[in-house]
C-alpha cells in the first residue's frame, strides 16, 4: 500500500515536467524561430518553395559564403540606425517609471490611508480612464501638441504614457497598500517618525518587491506601445517597435524586412534579461496580497 501511494506522487510528477517542458518549448518556439532566421537572407527564410531552406540555408550559403549571415543586424543597427531608437526607447522607459512610480507610490498609499469616502469614486474615476483605449486619449493631445509646437518630441509623449498608465499603477500600488498593516504606521509614529518619515523608512521597505512588479509593468507598458508612440513621434525619435514597423515599409515604399527580424531579436532580448534579473522580486510582488497582517 505504501509503494503505491510513493508511486502516484512520481507519476504525478512526471507529467507536470513533461506538461512544462511542452509548455515551455510551445511558447518559446517563436522566438527561437525568429532569432535563428535572423542570421539568414530573406529568401531563405521565407522561402515558399521548401520551409527547410530556413533551417539549412541553401541561398545563405550562396550568396554570402556560409549558412549564417548578421547582415540583418549590421543593416537595421548601422544602415538604418537602429541604435538611436534603442536610446529613445531608454530615455522613454526610465522617466514613463520614475514618474509614474512617485505619482503612484504617493497617491497610492494617501489613498490606502484616506478615510474619505471620495477614495472609491476616485479610484473607480481611475478605472474607467484605465479601461478606455489609449488611442482615444491620444487624440485630445494632438491639437495642444501641434498648436504649442510640442509634437515629435520624447517629452511629449513621456507625459501621454504617463497620463495612460498612471491609473494602472495607482490602482495597483493601491491594494499593495492596503495589504500593509497600518500598525506599522502608528508605531512609527510612536517612536518619532512623521507620516512622510514612516512612508518612507517603514512602509516602502515592505513594499518594495511590489513596487518593482508594478514598475516592471510600467516599464513594459512604455517599451511595448506602438500606438502611442507612433502618432506622437517624428521619425528622428522614434523609439524602437515604430522604427521596427518602418523596416517594413508601405505600399510606396520599400521595405527590408531582415532588418525587421533582426530588430525584433534586438528587442526582445533585454525583456528576456530583465525578467529573469528580477524575477524573485516580481513573485513575491504579486504573491505579497497573500501575505495578511
Amino acid at each position: 500500500m505504501a509503494s503505491k501511494a510513493q508511486q502516484a506522487p512520481a507519476y504525478l510528477r512526471i507529467v507536470t515536467v513533461a506538461f512544462v517542458v511542452l509548455w515551455l518549448l510551445v511558447a518559446a518556439f517563436p522566438f527561437l524561430w525568429t532569432l535563428w532566421g535572423s542570421f539568414k537572407v530573406e529568401l531563405d527564410f521565407f522561402s515558399k518553395a521548401d520551409w527547410m531552406n530556413a533551417l539549412t540555408g541553401p541561398r545563405t550559403l550562396a550568396e554570402k559564403g556560409s549558412p549564417f549571415t548578421t547582415d540583418g543586424y549590421y543593416g537595421a543597427w548601422v544602415q538604418e540606425e537602429f541604435w538611436r531608437s534603442a536610446i529613445n526607447t531608454t530615455l522613454v522607459c526610465f522617466f514613463v517609471v520614475c514618474t509614474s512610480l512617485t505619482i503612484g507610490t504617493l497617491g497610492g498609499y494617501a489613498l490606502s490611508r484616506s478615510g474619505y469616502r471620495y477614495t472609491f469614486w476616485l479610484l473607480i474615476t481611475a478605472l474607467i480612464f484605465r479601461a478606455m483605449p489609449p488611442i482615444t486619449l491620444v487624440s485630445g493631445y494632438l491639437l495642444p501638441f501641434f498648436e504649442w509646437n510640442l509634437w515629435g518630441h520624447l517629452a511629449t509623449t513621456i507625459i501621454v504614457l504617463v497620463a495612460i498608465n498612471q491609473p494602472f499603477t495607482l490602482w495597483m500600488l493601491y491594494s499593495f497598500f492596503q495589504k500593509i498593516p497600518k500598525e506599522l504606521d502608528e508605531s512609527a509614529k510612536v517612536d518619532g517618525c512623521t507620516q512622510f518619515k514612516a512612508f518612507r523608512h517603514v512602509i516602502i521597505p515592505v513594499m518594495w518587491p511590489g513596487v518593482i512588479t508594478t514598475g516592471l509593468f510600467s516599464f513594459l507598458l512604455a517599451y511595448n506601445d506602438f500606438a502611442v508612440t507612433a502618432m506622437l513621434l517624428s521619425k528622428e525619435n522614434q523609439t524602437m517597435v515604430p522604427k521596427i514597423a518602418s523596416f517594413l515599409g508601405t505600399t510606396q515604399t520599400e521595405g527590408n524586412v531582415m532588418f525587421a527580424v533582426a530588430a525584433v531579436v534586438s528587442a526582445t532580448v533585454p525583456l528576456f534579461i530583465l525578467v529573469m534579473f528580477f524575477q524573485r522580486q516580481i513573485v513575491s510582488g504579486l504573491t505579497q496580497g497573500a501575505v495578511k497582517g
